[in-house]
């Protein structure tokens, strides 16, 4: 993520966060109510995204965890790719002596 793209998000969460109380008030909550519904909603969401975070991260499927495995296949791709068919047959032969 890039910073403009973090600052973008923060905006909009604070004009996300504005736009509640202003609706809030708008339906007929006093200001303080609004504010303390605004800033409620505001919490719950950010605590749905954590658990959404926290679910993706235990589960392993965030980006980080999807690029790494991509290159840790395109490298043991690459490395199996440049052995020599004998040497592809030598580590054949320790794999079949392995599981005997």
């Amino acid at each position: 993520m890039r910073r403009i793209d973090a600052i973008g998000i923060t905006f909009g969460i604070f004009v996300a966060g504005g736009l509640a109380y202003a609706i809030l008030q708008l339906v007929g909550l006093d200001g303080q109510s609004a504010g303390i519904w605004s800033q409620a909603l505001l919490v719950v969401g950010l605590i749905g995204w954590l658990a959404t975070y926290l679910f993706r991260a235990g589960s392993k499927k965030t980006t980080y965890h999807q690029q790494r495995e991509e290159y840790e296949k395109a490298f043991l791709q690459k490395q199996l790719d440049e052995l020599t068919p004998e040497e592809l047959a030598k580590i054949q032969a320790e794999i079949e002596l392995g599981d005997k």
